[in-house]
């Protein structure tokens, strides 16, 4: 059976083979110490990083070096969901309770306003936050955002359901592997994760409501919407003609060979191409 411990080893050894020099930070919080993986200049423009459920900071693995020239990156493992940050303070119950987790991260890291780049559950945070507070993102690319602007699958849901039922290694494995066709996916990355679902067991995510048309209507920063063509989350084309009718100056970007679980890693350059032009 895994454990934690066994977790925190792929974890570290996975983050000691970025492509950049990385430092990690346990950025006290009411909720508890919240890991983020900091690189790239002092000096460049602050680059927020939210994963997606599971997949912890080091999914940014084969992104990082290129985003880290220009900018100060901080890839968050997001509380209360599989990684190094740890609710020991606060329970996170809430969608404002997450907000006011994320201020708190900002606030002590100095950050007042950041480019936000969050992929599936994490683009549901971003999306909400910058909803919540326009004045701390500038702007924001949503990576195959998952219940932002359409249904999930039901066929996903169901391959998901034992995960969420019973987490194993076997059964996360399993999940990834259906949904990306073995393709594209970083293995040391898949061990980090598969290894984390099964040593945390079933995690309680704070899921932000899918935003209401009038809602977005409101939403300031720059958007960019990054599709995986081939995803099995949801029905990307259904998702792109949404975000198209709901926001009409964000840009939508559709990759058309790539899948949900294999983002960010792949096809890295096209999305750490899209992530750039987003932000600048």
């Amino acid at each position: 059976m895994s454990t934690v411990d066994d977790f925190v080893r792929a974890y570290d050894a996975l983050l000691d083979h970025w492509p950049v020099n990385v430092t990690p930070v346990d950025v006290p919080t009411p909720f508890g110490p919240t890991r983020v993986n900091v690189c790239g200049p002092e000096s460049g423009a602050p680059l927020l990083l939210l994963p997606g459920g599971g997949a912890t900071s080091t999914v940014w693995i084969a992104n990082v070096a290129a985003l880290a020239r220009s900018h100060r990156v901080f890839a968050v493992d997001v509380m209360g969901d599989v990684g190094r940050s740890v609710n020991d303070g606060a329970p996170l119950r809430t969608v404002e309770t997450l907000f006011e987790w994320l201020d708190a991260v900002l606030d002590h890291l100095g950050v007042n306003a950041s480019a936000v780049v969050g992929h599936s559950y994490g683009a549901m945070i971003a999306l909400a936050y910058a909803l919540h507070d326009p004045r701390r993102v500038d702007s924001l690319v949503l990576l195959d955002p998952t219940s932002c602007f359409a249904r999930m699958s039901s066929k996903y849901l169901l391959r998901a359901l034992p995960v969420l039922i019973r987490p194993t290694e076997t059964r996360q494995r399993s999940l990834i592997d259906w949904e990306t066709a073995g393709a594209g996916v970083d293995p040391r990355w898949l061990g980090v994760a598969a290894l984390g679902t099964a040593a945390f067991g079933r995690t309680t995510l704070v899921v932000p409501p899918r935003p209401k048309p009038d809602a977005l209507e409101r939403l300031t920063a720059h958007t960019a919407v990054v599709l995986a063509g081939s995803s099995r989350a949801h029905d990307p084309g259904k998702v792109a003609a949404n975000v198209r009718r709901l926001l009409p100056a964000a840009t939508v970007t559709t990759i058309p060979a790539a899948t949900h679980h294999a983002l960010p890693m792949a096809p890295a350059a096209d999305v750490t191409a899209a992530i750039l032009a987003a932000v600048g």
